[in-house]
């Protein structure tokens, strides 16, 4: 049985705006998530002929996948529990490089509360990387959600970020 279908789940409408304009511009995208888990990357495979910009993407779940496929610096990841704003940066410039890609994306947060780490609020940071550069980054807050819900709203805010970014990189050239 089918909770959700793709159209009610991601934003699809939007998603094909991006690949439109990625396409148009001969530019592609990688994914690096950690919070969402997958969403990004099954969010933009949503798009119509999503091959024609979406390299692909990878879910580091932890500091040890980070270090190794993201070269995220680990004594740094280690001393954050790999959720800071610096973690996102490198995460979405070596994504970017790992794919190929024009554009990389990173996000790394909670999606739940853990009263045993301190952590009562949640959160997430991201960074959009292009051409060997952060060229947007931000914190991501949500109220008392929790789980799948607050992972599909950094998905959605994460995706209105590039869409920004796109549109002012694209309307600027």
């Amino acid at each position: 049985m089918l909770l959700k279908s793709p159209e009610t789940m991601y934003p699809v409408e939007k998603i094909n705006l991006l690949k439109d304009m990625l396409v148009q511009h001969h530019e592609t995208i990688a994914v690096a998530e950690s919070v969402t888990a997958g969403h990004v990357q099954a969010a933009l495979s949503q798009a119509t002929g999503a091959a024609q910009f979406f390299q692909g993407g990878i879910t580091a779940y932890n500091l040890g996948q980070k270090a190794r496929h993201l070269f995220v610096e680990p004594i740094e990841a280690e001393a954050c529990n790999s959720v800071s704003p610096a973690v996102a940066a490198q995460m979405a410039l070596q994504v970017a490089r790992n794919f190929s890609a024009s554009y990389g994306l990173g996000i790394t947060g909670y999606a739940a509360k853990m009263p045993e780490k301190h952590i009562d609020t949640v959160f997430a940071f991201y960074a959009i990387a292009c051409n060997d550069q952060v060229i947007k980054a931000g914190r991501i807050t949500v109220g008392e959600q929790e789980g799948m819900e607050v992972q599909l709203y950094y998905t959605e805010h994460l995706l209105d970020a590039l869409l920004e970014c796109c549109q002012h990189t694209y309307t600027s050239r």
